[in-house]
């Protein structure tokens, strides 16, 4: 009994302890892009915090932030000189009995590009980590790669009725180049019920198809069961004879901001067809299901752990831009329209829209707890 909670894979060191590594490595990087713009910006720092609530342990620096880990590890925050709270919302009482010295430190009194360069730091330092960590293991251990070409065009599959034929090589899928058969998966994976066109080189001379991917499940590198749009084609070693890529340390980080950018654009239309009711709810996981992954990755490995951050880092970063107050996206929104205007956004309309914001956040916050432990 007490193996399976503190052995090494045990719940707490199997699945607790890279879980807590995993979010904190994440949301430190992310409260730290704030944190180290507002302070280039001028702007003052009262508190840090890994984590929410009571203050578990922490100590204050000279220049007067609070460094703290606090007791709920399901986030942090940074909080600026006149903030109210967590959330960066203007503390006005606060606002009126500072010192001239705290005015010209205050968040909410900076010039509107120094808030919103403060805001979206937090996001950017987010891609920042991602693209070190891909960096890094680029230049360790390249990558593999197989050419473009079709050995096999599975019968009754969308190929197969639109005429792709074994022999045939990708040229580009909907307007993207491909060059590697990992390209194709990729840009086909996410577009289940979506009509592609794919050019294809045969025999010298490129043929314009069209397919429509299909939705199936398939299991993942952790053993999850995750759904995939394809389209019936395989490649074989002979095909696609692959073979080890090597990378110098500025093509690793060439690669590196590339897949970046992919996960990121793959990102942006999960959420896009989910909101549309085209993705399966149950591929969202909250902490539970992150937790899991955690404890998988790490029993394969340090270098797995390290990429489940450098992918969660990349869901972190494109959530806290979706334009929704509190997130860092609903106030870069309003600093749009203060730039756009002149002048701030009224305290009762923004009090509203936090209202409304932040009851969406809590409903999805619900609702994947709830693909976690009851739904999925």
């Amino acid at each position: 009994m007490l193996d399976s909670i503190i052995g090494t894979n045990g719940l707490l060191i199997g699945t607790i302890v890279p879980f807590l590594f995993v979010l904190t490595v994440v949301v430190f990087v992310h409260e730290m892009g704030h944190y180290l713009i507002g302070r280039l910006c001028g702007i003052g720092v009262n508190a840090f915090s890994i984590g929410f609530g009571p203050e578990l342990i922490g100590f204050t620096d000279r220049h007067g932030t609070r460094w703290k880990l606090s007791a709920v590890p399901l986030g942090g925050y940074v909080k600026f000189v006149g903030d109210m709270s967590a959330t960066s919302q203007p503390d006005t009482e606060e606002m009126e009995t500072l010192s001239e010295t705290d005015r010209a430190r205050a968040f909410h009194l900076q010039p509107v590009w120094k808030r919103a360069a403060t805001v979206v730091a937090g996001p950017l330092f987010n891609f920042l980590l991602t693209i070190v960590v891909f960096a890094v293991m680029f230049a360790a251990y390249g990558r593999f790669v197989s050419e473009p070409v079709v050995s096999e065009v599975r019968a009754e599959s969308p190929a197969d009725a639109a005429g792709f034929l074994p022999g045939d090589r990708f040229v580009s899928v909907d307007g993207s180049k491909v060059e590697t058969f990992a390209d194709v998966q990729r840009l086909v994976s996410g577009r289940a019920g979506d009509e592609l066109t794919f050019v294809m080189l045969r025999e010298g001379e490129e043929v314009l198809l069209r397919a429509t991917p299909e939705s199936t499940e398939q299991t993942d590198a952790l053993g999850n069961t995750i759904k995939v749009g394809i389209i019936g084609v395989v490649s074989s070693a002979e095909a696609g004879q692959p073979r080890a890529v090597e990378y110098g340390p500025l093509e690793a980080v060439g690669e590196a901001v590339t897949e970046t950018g992919y996960i990121i654009v793959r990102t942006g239309q999960f959420l896009k067809r989910f909101v549309a009711g085209r993705e399966d709810r149950c591929q969202l996981g909250g902490p539970v299901r992150i937790a899991d992954m955690a404890g998988k990755a790490a029993s394969k490995g340090f270098e797995w752990l390290i990429q489940l951050v450098a992918l969660l880092s990349v869901g972190i970063g494109v959530l806290n831009l979706l334009p929704i107050p509190p997130l860092d996206g609903g106030h870069l929104v309003f600093y749009a329209v203060e730039a756009a205007t002149g002048r701030p956004v009224s305290e009762r309309v923004t009090e509203a829209v936090y209202r409304v914001g932040l009851l969406l956040v809590l409903v999805f916050m619900g609702f994947v707890f709830w693909n976690d432990i009851f739904g999925c």
